[in-house]
């Protein structure tokens, strides 16, 4: 399973909007015979490579176990049962980590590999991949993705200076390693704001990925500029506003973006309904580069899941901070957060930190 797991981690940047899973087909002494990843969307999923490789190496799966990270496919999507395939090549036992949250599958393959006399046993890595396949794991159960917040500041917590400079607060390894997590996501969010100010192209840049992600602006009322950076780089550009300026609306087709027009009371983007919107187009993680007015505004509304922070060894006192929402009354109704790691990129001091609770789905 180990080795299955680490075949998983090949898919990160790959296989969006399906799952990171890996396969392992070994013999009876243990011996791997193949192993394999999921491809990209429609292309083969892990236990194709695996029996693929496996027979490349002149093995067939007769008798052999399948390990697999995540139940075994038993629907027709873009690609045909899984476990049908095992059952044909003869396995005769399966050791999955964890069953599919998808309520195509959702046990389905496990009993159609019974079925057909396999052995089956559920638990092995179920942790590891679950979490890997977190933002999989949210769409499928919550209909939402997951959403992680990328901030780079200063030790003192300023993200820009009060005139609203910000480039460059973190060192350039912080900013490939902030590219890393891009390329992992589906989806790259900004606000309006930041697109006036700085300009981005949110597009993955500094390190090699197989795609790039969806880039996603929050435009109220559609003043995103026709010659913007972010409509440079291969990809989708997709636009929620809350107007319904039609000329503007046309232009920015034009350019190609998709323009969704989804008005709160407020005459603002209504966030929730975004996330439910971006759910529905097969946006697994969600990976938020904005200004401190849309994060407040995400973190206030209960949206970020988790932060990814790049804290520079500076001080920069007065300027931007890193959210603005509040002023809190009482110290305990701060945001509870749980650090899951601190690892230093570069001379930056990286902290991943997760909302208490919003891993319990």
């Amino acid at each position: 399973m180990r080795g299955s797991l680490d075949a998983a981690y090949a898919a990160l940047s790959i296989c969006s909007p399906n799952p990171r899973v890996g396969c392992v087909i070994a013999d009876s002494s243990g011996r791997t015979l193949g192993h394999g990843h999921t491809q990209k969307a429609g292309g083969p999923h892990a236990e194709i490579m695996a029996l693929r490789d496996a027979a490349k190496n002149d093995h067939s799966g007769l008798g052999a176990t399948a390990y697999v990270t995540l139940e075994p496919c038993s629907h027709h999507g873009r690609t045909g049962p899984c476990c049908d395939a095992l059952i044909a090549a003869g396995i005769k036992k399966v050791v999955a980590s964890i069953a599919d949250p998808n309520p195509l599958v959702s046990g389905q393959g496990f009993e159609r590999l019974r079925a057909a006399g396999i052995e089956v046993v559920v638990g092995p890595g179920a942790a590891e991949s679950r979490e890997l396949n977190i933002g999989f794991f949210s769409r499928m159960i919550r209909k939402t993705p997951w959403v992680r917040m990328k901030i780079a500041a200063s030790v003192d917590g300023t993200t820009a200076l009060a005139n609203g400079q910000s480039q460059w607060i973190t060192s350039r390894p912080a900013r490939a390693d902030g590219h890393a997590w891009r390329a992992r996501s589906c989806a790259v969010l900004t606000g309006i704001g930041t697109v006036l100010q700085d300009n981005p192209g949110l597009d993955v840049r500094l390190v090699e990925t197989p795609r790039q992600p969806h880039r996603i602006i929050v435009d109220s009322l559609l003043q995103t500029p026709l010659d913007a950076n972010i409509f440079k780089a291969a990809g989708q550009v997709w636009i929620y506003t809350a107007t319904n300026d039609a000329s503007k609306q046309a232009a920015l087709q034009a350019r190609g973006a998709v323009v969704t027009c989804l008005p709160d009371a407020r005459g603002k983007v209504d966030l929730a309904a975004m996330m439910l919107d971006l759910g529905r187009r097969e946006i697994n993680e969600l990976h938020v580069e904005a200004g401190n007015k849309l994060n407040g505004s995400l973190v206030r509304e209960g949206l970020v899941d988790e932060f990814l922070i790049y804290m520079a060894p500076k001080l920069l006192g007065p300027g931007q901070g890193m959210a603005v929402f509040g002023p809190l009354q009482n110290l305990a109704d701060a945001l509870p957060l749980r650090f899951l790691s601190a690892d230093m990129v570069g001379v930056d001091l990286r902290l991943l930190a997760r909302v208490e609770g919003r891993d319990q789905f």
